[in-house]
């Protein structure tokens, strides 16, 4: 009787117990889920304060690298700076408006920028040249700029002449180092040719400066011509079309010269043959495009013939005077040589080319 009445007391105790450890296991996992974010953000601080030292070091590393090739490649651009003669010049901002009714060409020179340093204190004193070729009558001067190199002009001048001799111009802006005790250092130029520039329109543009040659480099330089040749076998006949020269040697007090071209046949020794153009008055880029011929060359002695090619410079007074050459055949070397050799691999056919003229030879 006794153990009957003591069982249901057990039985109580035992769910109580069941129901703390219960209790207990909720409260455990309802404190872990709340714990739980703290720690996957701990974790995610340090993933990401690791990752971003990862990023840092290599960032780092890469700027390393990075300063490391801009610093060779920085060496190598100075290195290549002081060996060039491409170095940039700095360029020019213009504006171009023709008035068609009053004949007039208005020029803005607007600024300059990038300009070399040409002064020992490390800028310059720049101010810009206009003028038009080929005649240079009338130059006009922009203000001098000081210890500047982006000067800043926003000048305007204007040159009055018909549209029709507008178009045959070549205008010129010369950006030159002001000096008061020496001679004006010129920094660089731009020509822009009018025939290729719509006047219709206003133009407004930025131009590059080129370097300019020295006068003793230009005395050296007698000009070019072009012109082509053509032998035709059956015929025995020779022609030579002297088509155009430019930048010839300025041989009058004007400034330009007279000149006509004179082609010379020589074969062995007999008398040489002679023809030559017109004269084209008061010029330095003259246009012929007239054909001179020579008879009776049969294809043996094509092989031995001396071609001169001569311009000359007109004398109403006295004599006239040669100004450069060029000499074609088998015996000739370089751009002469090339010319006359491919003459004879195309016969019938006028071959063109450009030549640099040489010094004539005194008794000439």
């Amino acid at each position: 009787m006794y153990q009957q009445l003591d069982a249901p007391p057990k039985k109580q105790d035992n769910c109580f117990k069941r129901f703390g450890i219960l209790i207990l296991a909720l409260c455990f996992c309802c404190i872990r889920r709340c714990l739980s974010p703290f720690r996957s953000n701990d974790g995610n601080t340090e993933d990401e304060e690791s990752g971003e030292r990862k990023v840092n070091r290599s960032r780092s590393a890469s700027k390393g690298k990075d300063s490391g090739g801009q610093e060779s490649g920085d060496d190598a651009l100075d290195g290549g700076v002081g060996d060039s003669s491409d170095q940039s010049l700095g360029r020019i901002h213009f504006k171009l408006e023709y008035d068609f009714n009053a004949k007039t060409l208005t020029v803005v020179v607007i600024r300059c920028e990038g300009l070399p340093a040409l002064d020992v204190g490390g800028t310059s004193d720049p101010y810009v040249k206009i003028y038009l070729l080929p005649e240079k009558k009338k130059k006009h001067e922009t203000k001098v700029q000081k210890n500047t190199l982006n000067p800043v002009f926003n000048q305007t001048f204007t040159f009055k002449m018909p549209y029709a001799d507008v178009i045959n111009k070549t205008l010129v802006f010369a950006i030159f180092d002001f000096d008061r005790f020496s001679k004006h250092d010129q920094i660089g130029e731009v020509q822009l040719p009018l025939c290729n520039v719509d006047l219709a329109n206003v133009i407004e543009e930025w131009r590059n400066l080129v370097s300019v040659e020295s006068d003793a480099e230009l005395e050296k330089k007698l000009g070019d011509i072009c012109f082509s040749i053509r032998y035709v076998p059956t015929s025995g006949k020779l022609t030579i079309v002297i088509l155009e020269a430019k930048n010839l040697k300025k041989m009058d007090v004007t400034g330009l010269s007279d000149p006509y071209v004179k082609v010379e046949l020589m074969l062995g020794k007999r008398k040489p043959k002679k023809k030559k153009t017109s004269v084209k008055s008061n010029t330095l880029n003259p246009y012929f495009n007239e054909s001179l011929s020579f008879d009776k060359i049969n294809r043996n002695q094509i092989e031995k013939v001396k071609l001169v090619v001569t311009v000359v410079d007109y004398d109403r007074i006295g004599s006239s005077d040669p100004i450069g050459r060029c000499v074609l055949g088998s015996m000739a070397s370089g751009a002469e040589l090339r010319h006359w050799t491919d003459m004879l691999a195309a016969p019938r056919r006028p071959i063109a080319a450009w030549h640099t003229l040489q010094d004539p030879e005194p008794d000439e």
